[in-house]
């Protein structure tokens, strides 16, 4: 922990005080989001201290030329910026001729902020004192509409308290925007035209080089003391920027108020020429309904989605916001409206990592959104992929590869691989078997089977392909070897064998090959499709076969564990509770050189492989592997405590999986890596989810149905969740003294728990 100042409470993120050196970190914490654009908490008004403005609009991306001191052949050309997008939430404030900034006032008191989290809306409030010696409140509640997802809503009050006062409103969008993380600090934007009508301002611009067309707008009313007043506004144009300036006379202990809608209409949803007239559009029936109905229909739109994903804890505050901090930003994030996005791993808040979509969506995403919401949000995601087949087979034959094998890219927007660090981009080829895994979860926990000769096989060949020439024939080992590769754990580079990698890569081939078969025999004019679309044959797949079945993997003997890679024993083994608190984090303290040279582990690796792939490994196997591995991580990932967490349940330890979910759930809330003020660790919190139902629930697929084998922390009185499995509703309810189950269905639903068969009828409560 290294940031304790958010007040625990069970729905809200609440910060009491105002700290200039908590503004970027907070800017992170209290963003909002609504699937189709995001921004961090800025202040409206203007802020002269340290800041991270950013606004983000899903799917719109700027290809940010690679830059490199050494050009490699097979580098990506460029490296997908996540785009700060043209700012509409800004309103430029003047009290008495003063710029209201919490930078240069003489006083700021009483300042809190809160996002309610149960009802969607985001609120900060304090009293200034300026330098000319005015005292005000402020007020301010923002909130992203879910139901008008591209509209966005800002009631901005001020009310004078030692004096009458001269207040100018300057509600202003600006697109002379620059992102934090760029490469050559290029010009990402072409504004090509600035307009106004009324109370109504727009910004037409696009991207340059993808040329995705986006009309920023806004919409203004002035109310004082409820009432609106009909105010002609003075404009200010200059290339980039549009303000409307209301001056209003306001009496010492009245209020006034701005109310700001605003938001993008983009070339993805309309025609380029339309964009305007559609964001007027949008604006004047956000605004015909007003303020206090569309934050009705906000807190509908959110309960909707608490009352099938919420978690609730009983007795442990902390733990209960953290989890519902993640589920909500998880929300904010992705929605499964629309097939052509995906989850990036900042989502809305920050602009590191770049690109939409990593293995973190396959391998952490898809559970949550597949028991949280309907089926075809998980097969979106998978169609996804599928729709980026093409580009997967050709950033392969990039790098060598042929006939239709395929590489998914580790970073992407549009299926081509834009990631630019080597070790990572051309080693890190594990991504590739989280497809497919995410193919085999998706069909055993919803039993639609459909996906995978419709879709899924493709890819699976594809897949196939790739690692079978991807392997190495060992005449020394009389094995296949993978070499020169990097494991999720990234503080391991360009290694040989790394044992998840090699595992992934067999169990791969063998699924597909299962697969071939049953789609031969079951679907047969799909398979015939899919044979004349790939080229398939029996010897093909008897090849792939033959590296399946003879795979290397390195065990140690002494210690009965398999190795990370080839090596691993090499290394001076000093576990990290003989590290030096003064020395963490390592990625920051640390050259890289040393950390490669040292046994430190960023997030799981092998750990990673039994967690996906445990019922192929004992109890007392996965008891080694964890008790060996385990002291030598230093989770420095944010992909790493979540595993940890569920098998640690796994193996009864509760204080540890307690430890690590804490660690995983306000992984951000109390900024355990020092990196909060960069953005929120998004996809990391479908892991958050995961500790809880498959860690505490102990939630499996066996025998085609649900498994429980419940834990309660001794934190804890009670939780409660639900899982949407083959569209009926379980909700399960553990509490210290026993699990009960009801089910929202239409039939009967045989489960295990404890690895006993219990039947669960529709509306009734069971008790185990």
């Amino acid at each position: 922990m290294n940031q304790n100042y958010i007040k625990p409470d069970n729905w809200s993120i609440i910060e009491e005080g105002f700290d200039k050196e908590r503004v970027k970190s907070s800017e992170s914490l209290f963003s909002i989001g609504n699937g189709a654009m995001g921004q961090r908490a800025n202040f409206e008004e203007a802020y002269s201290g340290p800041t991270f403005q950013g606004s983000y609009i899903a799917g719109v991306y700027y290809p940010d030329k690679t830059r490199v001191g050494w050009w490699k052949n097979g580098y990506p050309e460029y490296f997908a910026k996540v785009l700060n997008a043209p700012n509409w939430i800004g309103i430029g404030v003047e009290i008495n001729e003063e710029a209201l900034d919490l930078n240069t006032c003489v006083a700021v008191k009483n300042f809190r902020r809160e996002l309610n989290m149960k009802e969607g809306w985001y609120e900060r409030s304090f009293m200034a004192v300026l330098q000319n010696k005015v005292e005000v409140l402020v007020k301010s509640t923002r909130f992203l509409s879910l139901d008008l997802d591209e509209v966005g809503v800002i009631k901005y009050e001020i009310t004078p308290v030692n004096q009458d006062v001269n207040i100018e409103f300057a509600p202003y969008l600006d697109s002379g925007i620059t992102n934090e993380d760029t490469n050559w600090e290029d010009k990402f934007w072409d504004t090509y035209n600035l307009a106004h009508d009324k109370n109504e301002a727009y910004i037409l611009s696009k991207t340059m080089k993808t040329n995705f067309h986006v009309c920023t707008g806004m919409l203004s009313e002035i109310f004082i003391d409820g009432e609106q007043k009909d105010i002609s506004p003075k404009v200010k144009m200059d290339g980039t920027s549009i303000s409307l300036n209301y001056g209003v006379e306001v009496p010492k202990g009245k209020t006034t108020s701005i109310i700001k809608y605003g938001g993008y209409t983009v070339s993805l949803n309309h025609k380029e020429d339309d964009l305007k007239n559609a964001s007027a559009a949008i604006l004047r029936k956000a605004s015909e309904s007003g303020f206090d109905v569309l934050l009705n229909s906000q807190k509908n739109a959110w309960s909707k989605i608490w009352e099938m994903a919420d978690i609730t804890i009983d007795g442990d505050v902390k733990a209960q916001q953290g989890i519902r901090f993640n589920i909500f930003q998880l929300n904010q994030t992705y929605l499964g409206k629309d097939a052509r996005l995906n989850i990036g791993p900042k989502g809305f808040t920050g602009e590191k990592y770049g690109g939409s979509t990593y293995w973190d969506t396959e391998a952490y995403c898809i559970p949550f959104y597949m028991a949280t919401k309907d089926q075809l949000v998980a097969r979106n995601l998978l169609t996804y992929r599928y729709n980026h087949l093409d580009k997967a087979i050709e950033n392969a034959s990039k790098l060598g590869f042929v006939n239709g094998a395929a590489l998914y890219p580790m970073v992407t927007m549009n299926g081509e691989e834009c990631h630019n660090e080597w070790e990572i981009t051309f080693e890190e080829i594990h991504r590739n078997g989280a497809m497919t895994f995410a193919i085999y979860n998706y069909v055993r926990y919803t039993g639609d089977y459909s996906y995978i000769p419709e879709k899924g096989l493709e890819v699976m060949i594809a897949i196939a392909r790739f690692w079978h020439q991807r392997a190495t024939f060992s005449t020394d080992k009389n094995k296949y070897v993978i070499l020169g590769v990097t494991g999720p754990n990234e503080y391991e580079n360009n290694v040989n064998n790394n044992w998840y990698t090699n595992y992934l890569a067999k169990w791969c081939i063998e699924y597909c090959v299962q697969n071939i078969i049953k789609v031969k025999t079951e679907y047969k004019s799909d398979y015939e499709r899919i044979v004349e679309k790939t080229s398939i044959a029996q010897e093909e797949v008897e090849a792939m076969l033959e590296v399946a079945d003879k795979m290397y993997f390195p065990y140690s003997e002494k210690h009965q564990v398999y190795l990370q890679q080839d090596g691993f024993l090499d290394k001076e083994l000093i576990t990290v509770d003989n590290l030096d608190k003064s020395q963490r984090p390592i990625n920051q303290k640390w050259s890289w050189d040393r950390i490669l040279r040292s046994p430190y582990i960023k997030q799981a690796d092998i750990l990673q492989g039994f967690y996906m792939f445990e019922d192929q490994f004992t109890k007392e196997e996965l008891k080694r592997h964890f008790d060996f591995y385990e002291p030598f991580t230093v989770h420095e990932s944010s992909l790493s405590p979540c595993v940890h967490s569920i098998q640690a349940a796994a193996l009864d330890r509760m204080d540890q999986a307690y430890t690590f979910y804490l660690r995983t759930s306000r992984l951000d809330l109390d900024d355990y890596n020092k990196e909060v003020e960069e953005g929120l660790h998004i996809t990391s919190m479908a892991g958050t989810w995961m500790s809880i139902v498959e860690g505490f629930g102990g939630l499996r697929i066996k025998k085609g149905t649900l498994s429980f084998t419940p834990k309660i922390p001794k934190e804890w009185k009670a939780y409660t969740f639900k899982v949407n499995f083959r569209n009926q509703i379980i909700k399960v309810n553990v509490s210290q003294e026993g699990t009960s189950f009801t089910l929202e269905g239409s039939s009967d639903l045989l489960i295990f728990v404890e690895g006993k068969e219990v039947k669960i009828s529709p509306n009734s409560l069971i008790t185990v």
